[in-house]
């Protein structure tokens, strides 16, 4: 009983100390004019001592926000630690696919995730500012957005991530309000091709960008995610790819996002 009892109160005692490290934030935006919360996850330094290390910006889905990923992956803070980085969890809207989109001004967040965001981060936290100590990725809609921000922002992001994206925008042009952001598939055709990930990936450089994909096999968007592999293989583009048994849900995010923090910690590394 005095062993569970000491086991016990360790646990409270870690949980008590990773809550002190996650930080929410108002992050403001010049570029759509008002402020958005952040949440901020840092592994704990040595006392007295502010060590920069890198980021890692991770995306939510559509119909999310900034608090879903620690309020359904609390472990986050763990890996924070674990690999010795800091998780950045921004607000990107109930539905903005991470565009700064072609008709509608008022919806700038490709502005606001790359450039606004990271440097309001930057500023306040030990970071490395620079892209081999940026990485990218997320879930669903995030998906599509850590690619989609990575390969047009590879000055800011040295390595870019999706898990489940929804990254044949065509596949979701009726639903997921992608045509509110893009215009309609005739009058502005264009902008499916321009913005969709798996038509960008025929003109970004092959080396520039460490990529990791990851979607469930029985996943809506998995066929979608299967077709970008193997366009990404015939045009020879260097990228992790990994598909297993699971859904469009948090279990099987709660499980891809530790692989991908791995990724990118190998990267962050030079491995």
């Amino acid at each position: 009983m005095k062993k569970f009892l000491l086991a016990f109160l360790t646990a409270i005692s870690v949980l008590s100390t990773q809550a002190q490290l996650v930080d929410t934030v108002l992050i403001p935006s010049k570029a759509m004019q008002k402020s958005f919360k952040c949440v901020v996850i840092r592994p704990q330094s040595p006392e007295g001592k502010n060590t920069p290390v890198p980021v890692v910006y991770l995306l939510h889905g559509y119909s999310g926000d900034y608090s879903n990923w620690i309020k359904k992956v609390p472990e986050l803070a763990v890996y924070a630690k674990l690999f010795n980085l800091i998780i950045v969890c921004p607000d990107g809207g109930y539905s903005s696919w991470y565009f700064d989109s072609p008709v509608d001004p008022s919806m700038r967040y490709e502005t606001y995730i790359s450039e606004e965001v990271p440097d309001y981060i930057d500023s306040h936290y030990p970071t490395i500012p620079d892209r081999k100590g940026r990485a990218i990725s997320g879930l669903s809609m995030g998906g599509h957005g850590g690619l989609f921000l990575g390969f047009r922002n590879a000055d800011r992001y040295g390595a870019c991530g999706s898990m489940s994206g929804g990254v044949d925008l065509s596949y979701s042009r009726n639903k997921y309000d992608v045509m509110a952001r893009l215009g309609d598939t005739i009058k502005y055709a264009d902008n499916w091709k321009k913005y969709s990930v798996i038509h960008m990936v025929e003109n970004i450089p092959t080396d520039s960008i460490k990529i990791i994909i990851d979607c469930g096999t029985e996943d809506f968007f998995y066929r979608n995610n299967r077709a970008l592999h193997e366009k990404m293989v015939k045009l020879k583009i260097p990228h992790d790819y990994i598909e297993r048994p699971g859904a469009h849900n948090w279990q099987y995010w709660g499980n891809a996002v530790k692989y991908q923090l791995l990724f990118f910690r190998n990267y962050f590394d030079g491995k």
